[in-house]
């Protein structure tokens, strides 16, 4: 099997470059290692930034996502019983986020590129990348039980944390840089109406909690939890308590119950593999970064790895200069370290760390205040939480 790009993983990052390479007119193959379902349900992140949205209805995959996607025009912070909102289009030039889940949009980009894209392949398990620094690498794979070769011009590596892609990368010519948290989040997701109409981010001092939603009547919610946490280990009614009293403010706002349908815990990490390219091999998405989930960054990230690496290959298609393939690391990684920096700001400033010494509370509640007061603070967390511009 030959084609012009090879794409290992079939999650929104993978699925997306695939739809963009169509469009210009680029064949690729996409492997994925799950089969459809387990992709279509499997649940991660839901806010969309501003440029992710723009990528999408452009790429002609937006229609579903303007009928059902949530805009949201700010987020609101909670400390010491407050509440403070922070207006996105007033301090952005009218920018502002749309929650619509990760599920959703791979279930738009799976139905296009099996309507009009190229081969997408379910049950295809990457085994390795070869040839990475030679002008013509390949995956081999194991498809329906029968191993096989994808041959191609260049392999991008959206496969995760955990997938072939960076391990073709050799190790003397490679820095990580990483960060691993204390804590976690015990994640819910429950048959009820948000109890707010926007994201609320609430440091206490029992530690941070996060009001979501999926859709108008699902409820996404979030504790800190020690890490190693086992969801288990809380029934459904601590889990509300303790919720009740992380977001309690001094007015009468209160918090629906409901049903809890699905429960876990995300471990909380920091992640860098520089360089993000070898040869003809791109690594997209997690196969290169990891940020913790409280800067809403992931997927986003992601993102603008594929649009990067589509507008660079077509570039280099038009004019026949690999130029901007030739600067993709250098360009996707001025972008990941900007997030890592707001994601790791945003995580500091709402966490309480197990070992946080009543110096480092105040300081907390002084950045927080901060932002009540300041429009240049309010303005740069607005910006950075909408997103950074694509390359």
């Amino acid at each position: 099997m030959r084609t012009t790009v090879g794409i290992i993983g079939a999650g929104p990052a993978g699925l997306l470059l695939a739809r963009l390479l169509h469009n210009a007119g680029i064949d690729a193959v996409v492997l994925e290692s799950r089969d459809r379902a387990y992709v279509e349900q499997r649940q991660r992140a839901g806010i969309l930034e501003q440029g992710t949205v723009d990528v999408l209805r452009a790429a002609g995959a937006g229609e579903r996502m303007d009928h059902e996607g949530l805009r949201h025009d700010g987020i609101e912070l909670r400390f010491a019983r407050r509440r403070h909102r922070v207006d996105f289009p007033a301090l952005t030039g009218g920018k502002s986020v749309t929650v619509y889940a990760q599920t959703e949009v791979c279930k738009d980009l799976i139905a296009l590129q099996l309507k009009e894209g190229g081969p997408l392949l379910f049950e295809a398990e990457a085994l390795a990348v070869e040839g990475a620094d030679t002008d013509t690498p390949r995956v081999r794979f194991r498809h329906q039980g029968t191993e096989d070769v994808l041959e191609c011009d260049y392999v991008v590596g959206c496969d995760g944390f955990w997938g072939v892609a960076r391990q073709a990368i050799p190790a003397a010519l490679t820095q990580v840089f990483e960060r691993t948290y204390p804590f976690g989040w015990l994640g819910i997701l429950a048959d009820v109406p948000p109890s707010h109409d926007e994201l609320v981010y609430a440091r206490h001092d029992r530690g941070f909690a996060l009001l979501s939603m999926r859709s108008p009547s699902v409820s996404r919610l979030y504790l800190q939890v020690p890490a190693g946490t086992d969801a288990g280990d809380w029934s459904d009614e601590q889990i509300w308590d303790e919720l009740e009293r992380r977001f309690e403010t001094a007015d009468d706002w209160t918090l629906r119950r409901g049903p809890v349908t699905q429960k876990s815990v995300t471990p909380m990490r920091s992640f860098v593999h520089e360089p993000m390219r070898h040869g003809r091999l791109f690594l997209a998405g997690d196969a290169a970064h990891i940020v913790p989930p409280t800067g809403a960054k992931g997927l986003n990230l992601a993102v603008g790895d594929v649009v990067t690496f589509a507008r660079a290959l077509t570039h280099e298609r038009r004019t026949g200069s690999p130029e901007l393939l030739d600067a993709y690391s250098q360009t996707c990684l001025r972008r990941v370290w900007q997030a890592e920096r707001f994601s790791y700001d945003m995580t500091t400033l709402l966490h309480r760390a197990p070992d946080a010494t009543p110096f480092e509370d105040r300081l907390q509640l002084a950045r927080l205040e901060r932002l009540t007061v300041s429009r240049a603070a309010e303005t740069d967390l607005a910006e950075a939480y909408t997103g950074f511009p694509f390359g």
